[in-house]
């Protein structure tokens, strides 16, 4: 019986739901700790973790909100000035704007 990516990508993708967000990221950290302790080069590991995490998350919001940055920073519990900081940084596009 031959093994196909495509089948264990969805096994991965289906047990998401029985893992918690700490648990996946503790899981990341450990891997990349694990390869900075194997001779990887690593600089400014804090904002690398936080632009991993934030970008998307930001922009999840932004999608479920329709584009509404007031209501996207809400979602987020930061007001819509931090947002669009934020969106800045990581340089992301209000919606239905062309990149």
């Amino acid at each position: 019986m031959a093994s196909s990516n495509n089948s264990s990508s969805h096994l991965f993708v289906a047990n998401l739901n029985n893992v918690s967000l700490e648990k996946l990221v503790r899981s990341k950290l450990e891997i990349w700790l694990k390869q900075i302790e194997d001779g990887g080069r690593v600089k400014n590991f804090y904002d690398q973790v936080l632009e991993q995490v934030e970008k998307p998350m930001i922009e999840l919001a932004l999608i479920s909100q329709d584009g509404n940055q007031i209501k996207a920073a809400s979602l987020l519990g930061i007001n819509r000035n931090t947002l669009r900081k934020k969106m800045k940084i990581y340089k992301i596009k209000p919606l239905g704007q062309k990149p």
